[in-house]
C-alpha cells in the first residue's frame, strides 16, 4: 500500500495533550463506535507522533486515493449501501401513528407532573383531547387515554389538597394552569365515567384486557430502484410521475382521498394557489373514488374549484371549463338521485374524520354540506357573463348560445331535486330554495317566442329520465303560455319581495310579446309596481323598463297609437334608451362616472340575444309621436289653449331642427324618413307621407310587416283628415262628406265617424248634417290669423309682466318695511303711484302696511300702493 510522505504541519493545528484528551472525552460521550475505536493519548506525547497517527489513519481510510478519487465511492461502499437498502423498512398505518402521538403526549404530561408544571400540563391536556377525538370516531376509547385522564385527575386532587395545607403558594402561571385543568377535566371525565370506574376498580386487569392493541407494523423490503410509474397510475402518457415535496411520487388512493380533499379545500382563496393544478388533482381523485360518498364530496369540491378559476368581473369562465362543470353537475344530480339517503344540504355539518369513511345504513341519513341551488345560479351567471364579453356578431357567440339548452336541462333537474328535498320534512329545506330555482327557469323562457320555448321544453324532458317528475310543472306537453302562467302563479303564492315582483314583470313581458295587450296592461296597472319600483334593485328596474317598452310595442302592433306613445314616452323621451334597457353604456364627454360605477354598469348589461331593437323602438316612437303631434300642431291655430300642450318634447325638438334646415336632402335614416313624412302630412300630402313611412326598412324586422304597413296607412289617412279639418275649417261654411271621402280615399261612414268624434270632443266647432251628408261649420268660433297673433302678443306681454313682478319680489325679500309709510323718503318703492319703481316720497302713500307681521302659510305681506296685497314667499 502506498504511503504518503509526512509533511510538517502548521503550529496552528497542533495542540497539547489536554486538548486532545478533552476532545476524545467528547467523542466518547456522543458515539459508542468512536469510544470503542478511540485510543487515549499519553501525556507528554510529541506533536509529530500525533500528526503521524492522524496521517496513517487518513491513509487507511482513503486507501491510497488521491485527488478527486477521494470523493468517489468504491465497490465495497456501494455493496454496503445496497445491503442497507435491502434492510426491511417499517411502514406504519395512520392508526399506529396516532397511537404513537397519543403515547408521546401522555408521556409529556407525566414528565410535566414530576416537576409540577401545570401550564405545560394544561396545554398538553388540550392536545391530548384533540388527538383522541379521531381515534374515538374510528373505534372504542383507547385504554391508555382512560388511564392517563384518571391518573391526571388523581394527581390534580392530590396537588389541590397539598396546596390547602402548604404555606408556599404556587406561582401565577402554574395556578392558572391548575385551574384550567380542574375546570376541563371534570367536564371531560363525565363522558368516560364508566371506563374510569372500571380502571380504578382493578387497574392491572383493566389494562391487560385491552383488546384494541394496534396491529404490528408490517415490514416490507424497499425496492432498490424506483421504476417509472405507468401511465394509468400517473395520468401521463410518457411515464412521468407527479412528485410532491421531497421528490416523492404522489399516489392518490381512495383511502387518502378525504385527506387530500381537505388540503385542497383549505388552500382555496389563498395567494399563489395553482388552481389548474388543484383541478387536475381533483380529477384524479374523482377517478379513484369508490364509494358514492367519496364521489359526491369530490364533485362538490371540483365544481366549486372550477368556478374559482376565474377571478374578477373582467374575465369569464372558459367554454371548456364551463362545459366540464356542467357535465359534473349533471353527474352529481344523478348520484344524488340514486342515493336519496345522502342529501346535499346547506345546513349539514362536515365529516371531520378523514381516515374513516362514513358507513350509513339503508335507512340512515348522511347529510353532506353543499348547495345545489348555488351551483345552478353560478352556472347561469357564468354563461351570462361569457355572453356579455363575446362579440355577438361572431360564430363563437352562436356556439356559446347552444350551451343554454344544457343549462336549462340542469335547471329543471335541480328544481326537481330541491322539490324532492322539500317534500321530506327531515331535511328542513326552505321554500326560498325552490323559489330561487323557479325564477331562474322563468328568466330563461319569458323573453322567447312560443315556438322556441316549446322546442326547449321538449328537448329538456327527453333528456330527463322518465321516473323524475316535478310538482310545479308536471311532465306533459305544456304550451308556452301554460308553462309561464304555471311558474308565475307558483311564485305569486310562495314568494314575496323581489322574486314576486320579477315574476310579475316576466309574466307581463311574455303576454305583451305574444300580443295580449289588454291582459298585460291590466296586470301592469293592478300590480302597482310603477309606485314602488324605485325601491327595488337596479336589475329589477331594468326588467321593469324592458317590460314597459314591450307593452308599448304590443300596443303599437294592436293599432293603439296613443297607448303605445304613452308607454314608450318615459324610456324613449329621455334619450337614454341604451342605458335604461341595459343594452349599452352611454359615456358622455363631461360625465363624472367613476371606474367602479362603470364596472358595475358593464356587469348589468344584457346578452345580445335578449336585446330589444333600439332602431325599431325609435322608429315606432317617432311614428306614434308624428300621428299625435301633427294634428295637435294644426289645432293650435284655432284654440290658443292647446298651444301649451306638448305630447313629445323629443319629437318637437327634432321637428324644429328639421324645419330650420335650409336644404333638405333625401332621407337617409329612420329619423329622416319620419321627419319628412311629418312635413308631408302637415302639408296635406298624406300619400307622400305614407310612401316615406313604408320605405323604412326596419319594418321588416317586426312580425307581420304587411299588416303593420296597412295599419299605418289607415292611421295616416285618418290623421291627415283631422289635420285638414283643423287647418282649413275657418275657410269653409259647409263641406261635403263625399268630397272628404274622395280626397282621403276613405269611406263616407269612416269620414262621418271621424268628424263626429272631433265634434263630440269639442275639437271642431261644427255640426254634421246627416240628411245632406255635409259638415256645417260655425263661424266666430275659430280665430283668424290676426286674432291668433293678437292673443300670442297678449300672452307674451302677460308673461313679461309676471317675470318683472317675480324679479321685484325676489329683490325686496327680507325688507319687510320697504313700503311702509313711515319709511324714509327715497327708499326703494317707498312711494309713488304704482309702487313699482324708486319712490322719492312725493307721491300719495299707500294704505296701511302690515309691517313685519308674518301671516300663516309662509307668506309675508308688505304695504304699498296696492294696499298690502303684495305677497312675498319667505
Amino acid at each position: 500500500m502506498a504511503t504518503k510522505e509526512k509533511k510538517p504541519m502548521s503550529k496552528f493545528y497542533t495542540g497539547d495533550s489536554s486538548e486532545e484528551s478533552s476532545s476524545s472525552d467528547e467523542e466518547e460521550l456522543y458515539s459508542d463506535d468512536d469510544e470503542a475505536a478511540a485510543v487515549p493519548s499519553e501525556a507528554g506525547s510529541d506533536d509529530s507522533d500525533d500528526d503521524s497517527d492522524s496521517e496513517s489513519d487518513s491513509d487507511e481510510d482513503g486507501k491510497g486515493k488521491t485527488g478527486a478519487n477521494k470523493f468517489l465511492k468504491s465497490d465495497d461502499e456501494e455493496s454496503e449501501e445496497s445491503s442497507d437498502e435491502e434492510r426491511p423498512t417499517v411502514v406504519k398505518s395512520a392508526k399506529d401513528k396516532r397511537f404513537e402521538e397519543l403515547e408521546s403526549t401522555i408521556k409529556s404530561i407525566e414528565n410535566a407532573g414530576k416537576i409540577n408544571d401545570w401550564a405545560h400540563i394544561s396545554s398538553e391536556f388540550d392536545k391530548l383531547n384533540r388527538q383522541v377525538v379521531k381515534l374515538v370516531q374510528a373505534e372504542t376509547t383507547p385504554k391508555i387515554y382512560v388511564k392517563a385522564i384518571a391518573d391526571l385527575e388523581d394527581f390534580m386532587n392530590e396537588t389541590i389538597a397539598k396546596q390547602k395545607v402548604s404555606t408556599k403558594k404556587m406561582n401565577a402561571t402554574n395556578s392558572r394552569g391548575l385551574n384550567a385543568v380542574k375546570q376541563r377535566i371534570k367536564k371531560n371525565n363525565k363522558d368516560y365515567a364508566k371506563e374510569i370506574e372500571s380502571y380504578r376498580e382493578d387497574q392491572d386487569a383493566y389494562m391487560e384486557s385491552e383488546d384494541d392493541e394496534p396491529a404490528a407494523p408490517v415490514a416490507k423490503k424497499a425496492r432498490k430502484s424506483q421504476p417509472a410509474l405507468d401511465a394509468d397510475e400517473t395520468g401521463d402518457d410518457e411515464g412521468f410521475a407527479t412528485v410532491g415535496r421531497g421528490g416523492k411520487a404522489l399516489q392518490y388512493t381512495s383511502e387518502s382521498l378525504l385527506k387530500n380533499l381537505r388540503i385542497i379545500m383549505e388552500s382555496r382563496g389563498k395567494k399563489n394557489t395553482d388552481r389548474a393544478e388543484q383541478i387536475r388533482v381533483m380529477e384524479k381523485l374523482n377517478e379513484v373514488a369508490l364509494t358514492p360518498y367519496q364521489k359526491i364530496r369530490v364533485l362538490l369540491a371540483l365544481i366549486s374549484t372550477r368556478f374559482d378559476s376565474t377571478t374578477g368581473s373582467a374575465s369569464y369562465m372558459s367554454q371548456e371549463q364551463w362545459r366540464l362543470a356542467e357535465q359534473e353537475f349533471g353527474s352529481l344530480l344523478e348520484l344524488l338521485r340514486e342515493h336519496p339517503n345522502m342529501p346535499v344540504l346547506e345546513s349539514a355539518e362536515e365529516w371531520e374524520d378523514d381516515e374513516k369513511l362514513p358507513n350509513p345504513g339503508p335507512e340512515e341519513l348522511l347529510k353532506i354540506p353543499g348547495s345545489i341551488v348555488s351551483f345552478v345560479e353560478r352556472l347561469d351567471d357564468e354563461l351570462t357573463r361569457s355572453l356579455q364579453h363575446i362579440d355577438p356578431h361572431t360564430v363563437e357567440y352562436l356556439d356559446r348560445l347552444v350551451d343554454e339548452g344544457a343549462l336549462y336541462t340542469n335547471i329543471v333537474k335541480g328544481m326537481q331535486y330541491v322539490e324532492a328535498l322539500a317534500r321530506d320534512t327531515r331535511f328542513g329545506t326552505s321554500q326560498e330554495s325552490i323559489n330561487r330555482v323557479v325564477i331562474r327557469r322563468l328568466e330563461h323562457v319569458y323573453f322567447k317566442p312560443s315556438l322556441v320555448v316549446r322546442i326547449l321544453e321538449e328537448n329538456t324532458w327527453i333528456a330527463i329520465p322518465t321516473p323524475l317528475e316535478s310538482e310545479v310543472t308536471p311532465r306533459q306537453n305544456m304550451e308556452s303560455n301554460a308553462l309561464v302562467h304555471t311558474l308565475c302563479t307558483y311564485l305569486y303564492k310562495h314568494s314575496d319581495g323581489i322574486i314576486r315582483a320579477r315574476a310579475m314583470l316576466c309574466h307581463i313581458y311574455f303576454l305583451a310579446l305574444h300580443d295580449q295587450y289588454y291582459r298585460a296592461r291590466d296586470m301592469m296597472l293592478m300590480s302597482h309596481l310603477q309606485e314602488t319600483i324605485n325601491n327595488f334593485d337596479i336589475n329589477t328596474q331594468i326588467l321593469y323598463n324592458r317590460t314597459l317598452v314591450q307593452v308599448g310595442l304590443c300596443a303599437f302592433r294592436a293599432g293603439l297609437i296613443y297607448d303605445a306613445q304613452s308607454s314608450l314616452q318615459d324610456i324613449c323621451g329621455s334619450g337614454r334608451q341604451k342605458e335604461l334597457l341595459a343594452q349599452g353604456i352611454m359615456i358622455q364627454r363631461y360625465s363624472q362616472v367613476s371606474p367602479e360605477q362603470e364596472r358595475l354598469e358593464r356587469q348589468r348589461q344584457l346578452p345580445f340575444h335578449m336585446h330589444i331593437n333600439l332602431e325599431l323602438l325609435e322608429c315606432i316612437y317617432l311614428t306614434c309621436s308624428m300621428l299625435l303631434e301633427i294634428p295637435l300642431l294644426a289645432q293650435t291655430g284655432s284654440s290658443p289653449d292647446i298651444r301649451k300642450r306638448v305630447i313629445s318634447k323629443t319629437y318637437r325638438r327634432m321637428l324644429e331642427y328639421h324645419e330650420r334646415q335650409i336644404f333638405t336632402g333625401p332621407p337617409e335614416n329612420t329619423r329622416d324618413h319620419v321627419m319628412q313624412a311629418s312635413k308631408a302630412l302637415a302639408a296635406g300630402e298624406w300619400k307622400k307621407s305614407i310612401d316615406f313611412i313604408h320605405s323604412i326598412k326596419i319594418w321588416e324586422l317586426i312580425a307581420q310587416p304587411e299588416r303593420i304597413k296597412k295599419m299605418l296607412s289607415e292611421q295616416i289617412q285618418e290623421e291627415g283628415l283631422r289635420t285638414y279639418l283643423f287647418t282649413y275649417a275657418p275657410f269653409y261654411d259647409t263641406l261635403s262628406v263625399s268630397v272628404l271621402a274622395s280626397l282621403f280615399e276613405l269611406s263616407e261612414v269612416k269620414v262621418a265617424a271621424v268628424v263626429s268624434k272631433m265634434i263630440s270632443h269639442e275639437e271642431l266647432g261644427a255640426a254634421l248634417d246627416q240628411v245632406n251628408s255635409a259638415i256645417i261649420f260655425r263661424k266666430g268660433v275659430e280665430l283668424s290669423r290676426l286674432q291668433s297673433l293678437a292673443l300670442t302678443l297678449s300672452d307674451k306681454a302677460s308673461g313679461l309682466i309676471e317675470s318683472n313682478e317675480r324679479t321685484l319680489e325676489q329683490r325686496t325679500q327680507g325688507t319687510a318695511n320697504a313700503f311702509d309709510r313711515n319709511a324714509q323718503q327715497g327708499g326703494r318703492g317707498g312711494g309713488g303711484g304704482r309702487g313699482r319703481g324708486r319712490g322719492d316720497g312725493r307721491g300719495p302713500r299707500g294704505g296701511g302696511g302690515q309691517g313685519g307681521d308674518r301671516r300663516p302659510g309662509g307668506f309675508q305681506f308688505t304695504g304699498g300702493a296696492i294696499g298690502g296685497r303684495s305677497a312675498v314667499r319667505t
